[in-house]
């Protein structure tokens, strides 16, 4: 049976990351990571990547004239590779025209607030900061907005008394890694069509 081919974009330590190949090799989630794609060449997720022998390509932004440039020669790659899917796991970076016009509704990101409280960047510290007593996971997809897409999952998390920013990070990506390979295997399946 052929195996649904993904590509994870990640520009940081790829906890989610490590998640989905953990549930690939248990069997539960029934895909493949063709590459991964990170804009920090000195992103800890390269590393991983290595270890779990997936190739990858990463890239300095600044390198390039433009969004355009360098979302054309990433399309080039995942196409060679038979890319279906792209999963954003920590990709600090807008989507451009080019990735969207590519892979329509075929892009997601998971996001660590319950949008569309928090877009954007340090969800968990601005949750934190304004003492909300809920906030949680997003998984949805990928339009031109930052945060902006159709929401497919989402998962509340009850913020503690005198919780950190550290502590709810932990408590949230324990959620991100159950949740979004759950939610992978659904978009991917014929069997659940989520979306």
């Amino acid at each position: 049976m052929n195996k649904t081919k993904i590509a994870v974009f990640a520009s940081g330590t790829g906890s989610n990351f490590d998640s989905i190949m953990k549930e690939i090799e248990l069997g539960n989630l029934d895909c493949q990571v063709m590459l991964v794609v990170c804009d920090k060449p000195e992103a800890k997720v390269l590393g991983k990547a290595k270890v779990y022998q997936v190739p990858s390509f990463s890239f300095n932004p600044k390198q390039y004239q433009n969004k355009a440039d360098f979302e054309k020669e990433i399309v080039i790659k995942l196409a060679e590779l038979g890319v279906e899917w792209i999963i954003l796991a920590g990709y600090m970076r807008l989507i451009g025209t080019t990735l969207l016009e590519a892979y329509e509704s075929k892009i997601i990101n998971i996001h660590p607030s319950l949008l569309p409280a928090f877009p954007g960047k340090d969800a968990i510290g601005q949750a934190v900061e304004l003492g909300v007593k809920i906030t949680g996971v997003t998984i949805h997809f990928v339009d031109e907005g930052m945060d902006t897409g159709k929401i497919i999952e989402q998962e509340a998390v009850r913020v503690q008394k005198n919780e950190n920013r550290e502590s709810l990070q932990k408590r949230i990506q324990a959620i991100e890694h159950q949740l979004f390979p759950k939610t992978i295997q659904a978009l991917i399946s014929e069997k659940d069509c989520l979306g």
